[in-house]
């Protein structure tokens, strides 16, 4: 066990790499703090902070979120050793709790930054807490902190709660901190900063630029642990010594209670800046005089020479990503349809499209339309004049200047003018590995499969595909779940486990996909098959989208009938009618949000809620939550369905252009209630990056 606790701090130290921004102090909680305790703090906008502590019988492993200037939310996942004695797990628990701390002020020359906070508010209770915290820097090299606690932070110490001359209810705080399965998950509103409080304090000296020490005086005295032997507290007095590496990385050692040492990792990342800010990206194709263009004596009118700019154009689109699938010339206008397959910034692709398109053309073209398809759909077209391309390409400020002359419009709806003879059919095909994984298990934290993965699509023609995905598990451990739904509801999810016992070789999907357009700023998807490992039906959805709003308003459809758990062709007797209204929203400076309005897999109706904020280069953070008329009780461990998302491009991560992505929801619980069918291609997700509001947040990057 204490193998598997120091992999994740191992791990974490892997991911350190010069470029990131020197973190501040990080608590054993992941949040700013000194040793246990908070401080008023924030980490900088829409920063991460990752950590991994362990100390006695106890590892969190924590993701901080600064969502907004003053706001941060937390996830942490501990592992507590002999915390249930003669339980399960061999008395070992599995913690999930989330955390929310808003600055209430800035730190000034005379008063200390501010601050309110709730700890574990919607978890099992074990961390349950909520705080006042300020903290004031004294010179450059001492921060004093000072607060009151609530909860699990007024163990020690503990005195009248104040704000019992508010109201009587505040004198008593409910028993939330059981840890109960049934109630895990509620936010536990009628206990905050209720019952007895007590005060905390500490301070952080800064004794070198890398080195600094923390003491502070905790009000948490880990009464559950030591009941059950597992810490052992002798002192209110916690100590740490904290290294900061160049690469804005901390390394900490540090004693809690006066006897448990203990040893952290924290990594602060900047989900903005990429991990090569200017991108290892090869030099586009520079500009050439208009009299030296590939074809400047050719007249396209003539079907030879058309033939050969389809020829050309479609290999030097192919040297920078992308798949050219038509070409029209009238007069002094050219248009190319494409499809983008390599740069994950849209407008960097309409950029190097528009230089391809410059040195290849007669002089006599002066406006270039850009049209991004998907699958064969057309989406959005972008014109740029060609003088404009030519006469800013050097200049300072050219790539906005550009998007002032540009204009970004909604494609023409199913047009095939201009369509290259070999654009359909059109085959792909893939073998290599694939890695499942479920995390949170009760009985463990992380399982897994790893595999050989099989895919292929076929295209006869524009927004018509057939897709398959065919995997085989080589080594894993998702069969070895002995743990059984106990769901009292129809089981639509909460049986995952059967399909990982009872199948080897998996039809994973299976379908057929037909993407339109019905008319202007309308998407339509019909998707038949095999929609999932372990849902087969038909789905059909209509969006509307209009490319200059920030409003888009969607319909989905679904006929679902449960398949057999081996994952071949087979079905279950359970079958489904499901579908959602939805509305999804840019609120602007990243963030969008999606509201969902309908019927679920288990026949329960109700609503989803999501945010997410998404940075320019695409790293994307956001969460959700559902609420149906499934009963906290028949719904079970986690009273409703709620997680986290994460969304990583690789270029981010590796500097080299890629529309690839690394993602992840994280469910703190998987049940059956709020569970929704998984059908690939939805419509928003499609169409999003090619609107207007997308492609002009990434125009700076429209001459790289």
């Amino acid at each position: 066990m204490r193998a598997s606790k120091l992999l994740c701090i191992v791990a974490l130290v892997a991911l350190g790499a010069d470029g990131v921004a020197r973190a501040q102090t990080l608590s054993t909680y992941g949040t700013p703090g000194l040793v246990d305790m908070p401080t008023a703090e924030v980490l900088s906008d829409g920063h991460v902070g990752l950590t991994a502590s362990t100390f006695g019988n106890t590892t969190r492993n924590t993701a901080t979120f600064q969502v907004l200037p003053r706001v941060y939310g937390t996830f942490r996942y501990a592992i507590i050793d002999d915390f249930d004695p003669g339980g399960p797990q061999d008395g070992t628990r599995y913690d999930r709790s989330f955390d929310l701390h808003y600055q209430i002020t800035d730190e000034t020359l005379r008063f200390p930054a501010l601050a309110v906070g709730l700890r574990d508010f919607g978890g099992t209770g074990i961390h349950s807490g909520e705080y006042f915290v300020g903290t004031k820097s004294f010179g450059s090299k001492l921060k004093v902190t000072g607060g009151m606690g609530w909860g699990r932070l007024a163990q020690r110490g503990s005195f009248s709660n104040p704000l019992g001359v508010v109201a009587d209810r505040f004198d008593t705080r409910p028993n939330v901190g059981a840890g109960g399965i049934n109630t895990t998950g509620q936010l536990d509103f009628g206990a905050w900063f209720r019952g007895p409080a007590a005060l905390f304090a500490g301070v952080e000296y800064q004794a070198t630029d890398r080195l600094s020490f923390q003491l502070e005086y905790s009000s948490d005295a880990y009464e559950r642990e030591q009941s059950v032997g597992a810490i052992d507290i002798k002192s209110p007095i916690n100590v740490g010594l904290n290294y900061s590496y160049p690469s804005g990385s901390n390394l900490r050692a540090f004693v809690i209670g006066g006897s448990e040492v203990g040893l952290q990792y924290s990594l602060i990342l900047n989900p903005a800046k990429r991990r090569a800010p200017g991108g290892l990206d090869a030099a586009p194709m520079p500009l050439v005089p208009r009299n030296q263009a590939v074809l400047a004596n050719h007249d396209l009118r003539q079907p030879v020479q058309k033939a050969k700019a389809d020829r050309t154009l479609k290999a030097l689109l192919a040297q920078e990503g992308m798949e050219l699938q038509g070409l029209t010339v009238n007069g002094r206008r050219a248009q190319v349809r494409l499809e983008n397959n390599l740069w994950d910034i849209e407008a960097q692709a309409a950029g190097r499209a528009a230089r391809v398109m410059a040195v290849t053309l007669p002089a006599e073209v002066e406006v270039f339309d850009i049209t991004f398809q998907a699958n064969g759909m057309a989406i959005s077209t972008v014109t740029v004049a060609r003088a404009d391309l030519e006469d800013l390409k050097n200049d300072y400020d050219g790539a906005w200047r550009t998007l002032a002359r540009a204009k970004i419009k909604d494609a023409e709806a199913n047009s095939r003018e201009g369509e290259l003879p070999e654009a359909f059919p059109t085959f792909t095909y893939g073998l290599g590995p694939y890695l499942a994984l479920s995390l949170f298990d009760p009985d463990s934290p992380l399982r897994y499969d790893v595999g050989a993965q099989f895919t292929a699509d076929y295209r006869p023609s524009p927004g018509l595909t057939f897709s398959g995905r065919f995997r085989y598990p080589l080594v894993g451990n998702m069969d070895k779940v002995t743990r059984r739904s106990n769901s009292v509801i129809q089981r639509v999810r909460s049986d995952a486990v059967l399909y990982a016992i009872e199948s080897d070789f998996e039809v994973n999907k299976l379908t057929a996909e037909y993407m339109f357009r019905p008319g202007q700023d309308l998407f339509g998807r019909v998707t038949g098959g095999y929609l999932e490992n372990m849902y087969g039906g038909l789905s059909g959805e209509l969006l509307w989208y209009p490319v200059a709003s920030r409003l888009a308003l969607g319909v989905e459809v679904n006929y679902a009938k449960q398949r057999d758990f081996d994952m071949l062709f087979g079905f279950q007797d359970y079958d489904v009618v499901t579908g959602h209204a939805s509305a999804y929203y840019d609120l602007g400076n990243g963030f969008t949000t999606q509201v969902d309005v309908g019927r679920y897999l288990a026949k329960d109706w109700g609503a989803t809620f999501g945010l997410d904020r998404e940075f320019n280069n695409g790293f994307k953070i956001g969460g959700y939550f559902t609420l149906t008329d499934v009963s906290f009780d028949d719904f079970g461990e986690g009273s409703f369905d709620k997680g986290l998302r994460f969304s990583v491009p690789l270029s981010w991560l590796t500097g080299e252009p890629s529309r690839d992505t690394v993602s992840r929801v994280i469910q703190p619980v998987t049940r059956d209630g709020g569970a929704r069918l998984n059908v690939e291609n939805r419509l928003y997700n499609v169409v999003r990056d090619y609107r207007a509001d997308k492609l002009s947040d990434g125009w700076g990057r429209f001459y790289r």
